[in-house]
């Protein structure tokens, strides 16, 4: 089962993104959050394989939180989703160590798909992002 833990600050799409991975039977959405600056307390309080993390949050943007992630839970990799690409957006997520990078945009059973990926160690990049 993959552990998985989602951060959205807008609660309409977050409950979308949780009901899409209930849908999988092995995924777990183990810990919902509206905040960056929440992020680190609950993956240290759940211990998620996977965290999918809003690239723009309240309180701390998913990018400067996947680096906190990486330092203080290596084992936990992150696939950040975005609305949208801007230059310079995909080589931030790098630098922190991001092993996916998604649009939000994307076709529904991409993100169960991109969410087991992250959780075996694979690196996942939407192609249309990374030309932006």
């Amino acid at each position: 089962m993959i552990r998985t833990l989602l951060a959205e600050d807008m609660h309409l799409v977050r409950g979308a993104l949780v009901a899409l991975l209930a849908y999988e039977e092995d995924i777990e959405v183990v810990a919902e959050v509206e905040r960056g600056d929440a992020i680190l307390a609950a993956a240290r309080a759940c211990r998620p394989d996977v965290a999918v993390l809003d690239v723009a949050l309240p309180g701390m943007d998913g990018l400067a939180a996947a680096g906190q992630l990486h330092e203080q839970l290596p084992g936990c990799g992150v696939l950040i989703l975005t609305g949208v690409g801007t230059p310079g957006l995909l080589k931030r997520a790098l630098e922190v160590h991001v092993r996916g990078f998604m649009a939000k945009d994307a076709p529904p059973g991409r993100l169960a798909d991109g969410n087991r990926r992250v959780a075996n160690g694979e690196r996942v990049i939407d192609s249309e992002l990374a030309i932006a």
